[in-house]
């Protein structure tokens, strides 16, 4: 049961992480109003948020960038690619502890990731 919450845990806040940086992209590049989306990050964001909900890896990893399944399409893992370069740097001003904590899940998944590497080589 506990395992079943952390997943659900993790997919939230995942969601969450995405849905703001799509939400800062679109605002900045589309000149969106806030709180809303063009059609094209709205699509974007259905679909991250699609694959985050089926995701069979959510109980053991920590964002989709340290999974080594990448289930996107090409042309739709492209467009969060871009939105992720453009909006991760503008993130830290506007929502400075959940960058924070990104980083260090991301950083000690990586970590997690060699650690086992290492094992298999």
């Amino acid at each position: 049961m506990e395992h079943s919450f952390m997943a659900a845990d993790r997919r939230e806040r995942e969601k969450q992480v995405v849905a703001l940086m799509i939400s800062l992209y679109c605002r900045k590049k589309h000149h969106t109003l806030k709180g809303r989306l063009c059609p094209e990050c709205e699509a974007l964001l259905s679909y991250a948020h699609l694959r985050s909900d089926r995701c069979p890896f959510m109980k053991t990893k920590t964002f989709c960038s340290n999974c080594q399944v990448h289930c996107y399409k090409p042309e739709m893992q492209e467009k969060i690619r871009e939105v992720m370069r453009f909006a991760g740097p503008r993130m830290l001003p506007r929502h400075p502890l959940m960058v924070i904590d990104h980083m260090s899940c991301s950083i000690r998944e990586k970590k997690k990731q060699q650690k086992w590497k290492g094992y298999y080589d």
